[in-house]
């Protein structure tokens, strides 16, 4: 239970700036919270996780109120992309995401973040006006860079003061020299930063009216006065647009988002249990998607198992899903008895604190260690990263994609064999030492090879290691023992014959 606490105290600032950066009502980011601590708390078999709404999914939540108009039909979005997570469990799907490249994870994880930073500016910078950057409906748009300038005339003193204040405690708070006390490791950064922040703020209210934050740059969360009137607080789900291709475009985004971020942060807490537990993923992905259901009918953001929670639940004692459960029922707590305080938190230090999201997600030391892996690894995560900052996330997915097969077919291409080459008198000696899999892919790599070999010359193909060729290579082979007469090319080879036994027997 003190685990628990410690996740609440973590997940409420998230829960409200990751619904700040979906554009989506700050209630919703609550609900998504409670719904993710408590139902999937409750069905998931996963004893460490902790679920709740995730970074990753929140710029596919902003491009998909503006783009289908409401919050209340992006809800009906939410509850298909959960049916849709049951259906993966039921079909144990669940290591379906272990098979993306993981250059190609990376590198949407890293778009993600670029975009919750940008994003973010206005909100830091206290413009609180229509917005900036123009609709998203197309993909990140590209006008955004040279926009940012626009934010100079609506600066707002106050704001930027506590974005950097909370920016500066964030990163003070999580040095690892402080980590060492009791108080720093189990109190996040994050909640300092935003208590700061209301104090911060009410020191300008009392002293400098002109530098204090209110109205809408500061987060607005419906106060009831009974538990009746809490009721109607909820959002429910508008299915009018089923029929809308553009919802089902949502629908796979978030379905394709919050499966592959729940299965990834399984996989790590697994690693992060002491008693090295294994989850079912596909149970987890039918969890999640009960999760999903639930929260849109009641107004919540989609919900996906998180690590940065998951990991603090661990290192705070969380043995078992009593831990997550708790920290569900102590944020509907909150909500139900002080969100007069809540609304006391300015939308600049959420910022800060979405900012810090963001860089973890797409920092230089990421870039870095991709270019230092090679270009087979660089190359797919990079374009990955512009494809989907320049167009949209299934777009993007689909041309990393490609660029990743394109990748892993080219290495095919390069690699089917071990090649010797010698130099001697009467010509060159050429020894292939054939791969364990050579397929079609190999084709056109073997023919240039066996093309270029110099009359006067002797091959050797070794297949002795080899499990399975195509026949097209087969041919090839063939094709060359058939020509080499003709350049004075002596031939031999070792392990062919049970490969033209087995062509022969088909």
């Amino acid at each position: 239970m003190s685990a628990g606490l410690v996740v609440f105290l973590i997940a409420l600032p998230l829960c409200l700036g990751i619904s700040l950066a979906s554009g989506a009502p700050l209630f919703s980011g609550i609900i998504a919270g409670i719904v993710g601590g408590i139902v999937v708390g409750i069905l998931s078999g996963s004893k460490v996780n902790v679920s709740g709404p995730a970074a990753g999914v929140a710029p596919i939540i902003y491009v998909a109120i503006e783009t289908l108009g409401s919050f209340e039909i992006v809800l009906s979005a939410v509850i298909l992309a959960g049916v849709f997570q049951i259906i993966l469990g039921f079909l144990r799907a669940g290591t379906i995401a272990y098979f993306f490249p993981s250059s190609m994870i990376k590198g949407i994880l890293a778009s993600i973040g670029l975009i919750l930073i940008i994003n973010q500016i206005p909100q830091a910078f206290g413009y609180s006006g229509k917005e900036l950057f123009g609709s998203m409906e197309d993909g990140f748009s590209t006008r955004v860079f040279s926009e940012i300038a626009g934010i100079l005339q609506y600066i707002s003193p106050g704001a930027t003061l506590i974005t950097f204040l909370s920016l500066a405690i964030i990163f003070l708070f999580d040095k690892p020299s402080l980590k060492r006390y009791t108080f720093f490791k189990f109190v996040p950064a994050a909640l300092i930063a935003v208590l700061a922040s209301i104090g911060i703020n009410q020191f300008f209210i009392a002293y400098f009216p002109e530098l204090a934050l209110t109205g809408g740059r500061l987060v607005r969360l419906p106060v009831a006065e009974s538990l009746g009137e809490f009721s109607t607080f909820f959002t429910f789900p508008d299915f009018s647009q089923i029929t809308n291709p553009e919802l089902w475009t949502v629908v796979l985004s978030i379905t394709f988002i919050a499966s592959l971020e729940t299965l990834l942060s399984t996989e790590a807490g697994d690693r992060l249990d002491p008693y090295k537990r294994k989850s079912s993923t596909n149970r987890e992905l039918k969890a999640q998607g009960i999760g999903n259901i639930v929260s849109g009918l009641v107004g919540g953001l989609p919900i996906t198992a998180v690590i940065v929670r998951t990991s603090a639940n661990v290192s705070s004692g969380g043995r078992t899903p009593l831990s997550t459960i708790t920290h569900g029922v102590i944020m509907l707590i909150c909500v139900m008895t002080i969100p007069r305080l809540l609304n006391l938190i300015p939308l600049a230090s959420l910022s800060a604190v979405l900012f810090v999201v963001g860089y973890k997600l797409t920092s230089v030391s990421l870039f870095r260690r991709m270019w230092k892996a090679g270009k087979r690894q660089f190359v797919p995560f990079f374009v990955t990263v512009v494809a989907v900052m320049l167009t949209d996330l299934i777009m993007g997915i689909v041309i990393g994609g490609a660029v990743s097969v394109f990748v892993i077919l080219r290495d095919n291409y390069r690699t089917p064999f071990f090649l010797d080459r010698a130099e001697r008198a009467e010509g060159e000696h050429v020894e292939l030492v054939l791969a364990e899999e050579v397929t079609f892919l190999n084709k056109a790599s073997i023919m240039l090879t066996l093309n270029h070999v110099a009359p006067n010359s002797s091959v050797v193909i070794d297949a002795s290691r080899s499990v399975h060729i195509d026949d097209d290579v087969l041919e090839i082979i063939e094709e060359f023992k058939a020509t080499a007469a003709y350049k004075n090319i002596k031939m031999e080879t070792i392990g062919l014959d049970k490969f033209y036994a087995q062509r022969q027997l088909v």
